[in-house]
């Protein structure tokens, strides 16, 4: 197969019998060339299949228009929701997004950046992952003086953009509801203590069972990832030791999912024998049965502020200091742990 060749503005100059530099500037919606100019150039450029050439306009430019995102996953509501809302954010300020997804893997997450920064992106919005551990690339882009604003999952870095939720607090919401309600028994399948939103949320936990002088039960916390096959796993060796609480918070939705599998397998009902609440909010927990309360992250809001943020940084590089935004989460009571049930 032969490729054609592209279109170029000199192509169009010629159709049109006009200047390159008037095609280039109607195709930049300049003031300088009338409106109906504009319309006519557009259509006939249009109809040769023109598309403009980004990387010679960068050059000129010295800027790309490209904001490069790395997260965790992507066959997430949590991050998927994060992401279109960065999409339409970018959209509106006339900036494309370049997507990479780790895969919870330091060493993709590692090699996504340095990719980045080679296709000269004016800024980055990162989520680490669960294995993150090493920041000396973080430190690079920042040598390199690209602006980076870390959204969600933060790595122990100083002087840094930050915009997350507050963690604590949506934990603490959580269990102090679930406390009122009656329950005392309560197990924490927790995220990895490396990671702060795994630190911050358990640490929300203790806050609430502290508040009410409530032990807490060393034998029903686990620590761990952030998927399902987790929440599973550590369901069943509660099970399978006959050691089971009466209520379990998860440290995201992905574990509450996997505590519906193991126990739906055993044959115990949620929530009547077991009760359930979530870190975190998606779709699919309407559908469930029963459906899950939750901690709801307003993603909105977190892409919009990280966008903010990497925006204010671009545009005032010189002036620009770091800032870190928390923002405050809500409890959404669906179908579990809305009613104490004595096991």
């Amino acid at each position: 197969m032969v490729r054609e060749k592209p279109v170029t503005l000199s192509d169009i100059a010629t159709r049109l019998n006009y200047s390159t530099v008037t095609i280039s500037k109607a195709l930049r919606d300049h003031p300088d060339i009338a409106p109906k100019t504009i319309k006519l150039i557009r259509s006939i450029a249009n109809e040769m299949g023109y598309t403009p050439n980004l990387m010679a306009r960068n050059l000129s430019a010295r800027r790309s228009n490209t904001i490069g995102v790395v997260v965790p996953k992507i066959a997430h509501f949590f991050f998927g929701s994060i992401i279109e809302s960065i999409y339409d954010v970018a959209f509106k300020h006339n900036y494309e997004i370049i997507l990479t997804v780790s895969q919870e893997n330091a060493e993709r997450e590692r090699k996504h950046i340095q990719t980045l920064m080679a296709m000269k992106v004016d800024g980055i919005i990162i989520s680490i992952s669960q294995e993150t551990k090493d920041y000396e690339i973080f430190e690079t882009v920042r040598k390199r003086g690209v602006p980076l604003v870390f959204m969600d999952r933060i790595p122990k870095i100083k002087n840094i953009c930050t915009v997350r939720v507050n963690d604590r607090e949506g934990a603490f919401k959580a269990i102090d509801h679930a406390i009122n309600l009656g329950y005392k028994k309560i197990a924490h399948f927790a995220g990895y203590n490396e990671i702060n939103i795994g630190k911050e949320r358990y640490q929300g936990f203790a806050d609430a069972m502290k508040k009410h002088n409530i032990p807490i039960n060393k034998s029903w916390v686990f620590r761990g990832g952030f998927g399902e096959s987790y929440g599973y796993d550590s369901f069943m060796k509660l099970y399978k030791e006959n050691n089971l609480p009466d209520l379990i918070f998860t440290v995201t939705y992905p574990v509450a999912l996997g505590v519906y599998m193991a126990a739906r397998e055993v044959n115990l009902r949620i929530p009547e024998d077991i009760d359930i609440i979530c870190f975190g909010n998606a779709k699919v927990q309407n559908f469930l049965s029963p459906p899950l309360s939750c901690v709801n992250q307003p993603t909105e809001q977190l892409a919009a502020k990280s966008m903010e943020i990497l925006l204010e940084n671009i545009n005032n590089m010189d002036e620009f200091e770091c800032k870190e935004m928390s923002i405050s989460t809500d409890l959404i009571l669906r179908g579990t742990c809305i009613k104490f049930n004595k096991s």
